[in-house]
């Protein structure tokens, strides 16, 4: 809000119209128009000191000596979210212990840190289910967590072939799409071989046709 700052430091300070410009990053007829008020819109000053872009100091300095160029300060450090299980929309919450019960079923060898960061939940409530302790478990029903949404399949993956591999068993393979790629294959190969017998069929049609004589008119005399 480059035009609100300058409206401020306009108005609360005595730094020249080349510094506010420079600092803003304006042209000096824009601060100049703000200081005429004959700027389009009335501005409400935006407080840069508040803001943590300048300090009270800093504008003494520049105050203080016309050629000084003011310096941004920086600002506090946002807080990241680095740690703790994946935020999930509230949508999709009710379904995580489906997903989790489907793959304490089919996952076994997954421990529940590595479900815990999948899905989005605590220990407490995947031993709980795991236990049959769950509070809801009539009606918990398992479902492939993919398919709920909450996890994409190359996450799930990831997490059962690393269980699997610390626990010295193969990996499953996912069959569910067996069949039908099988049968894919199997339609494309078709789809080929049909295209070249085409091909091979509209070759030899078109060297019958150069072989084979003019045809003549029996009528014609």
């Amino acid at each position: 809000m480059p035009h609100a700052t300058a409206s401020w430091l306009v108005e609360n300070t005595a730094l020249t119209f080349q510094q506010i410009a420079d600092f803003c990053g304006l042209h000096i007829l824009e601060v100049q128009a703000i200081a005429d008020d004959t700027a389009g819109t009335r501005l409400t000053g935006r407080d840069p000191v508040r803001a943590h872009e300048l300090t009270m100091d800093e504008i003494e300095r520049g105050q203080a000596n016309p050629d000084y160029r003011l310096r941004i300060q920086k600002g506090p450090e946002q807080v990241r979210r680095t740690k703790g299980p994946r935020y999930t929309p509230v949508s999709k919450r009710q379904d995580k212990p489906d997903g989790i019960a489907w793959i304490i079923r089919n996952h076994p060898e997954v421990s529940d840190g590595a479900i815990s960061k999948l899905i989005g939940t605590t220990r407490t409530t995947i031993a709980a289910i795991r236990d049959r302790t769950h509070w809801n478990i009539a009606n918990i029903t398992p479902k492939d967590p993919v398919t709920l949404g909450l996890c994409s399949q190359r996450e799930l993956d990831a997490i059962v072939a690393k269980a699997a591999k610390a626990a010295g068993i193969e990996a499953p393979t996912d069959q569910r799409l067996a069949g039908d790629r099988e049968a894919l294959i199997e339609q494309l190969r078709a789809e080929r071989e049909r295209a070249a017998r085409e091909a091979e069929a509209a070759a030899r049609g078109e060297l019958d046709t150069a072989d084979r004589p003019a045809f003549e008119d029996p009528f014609r005399r």
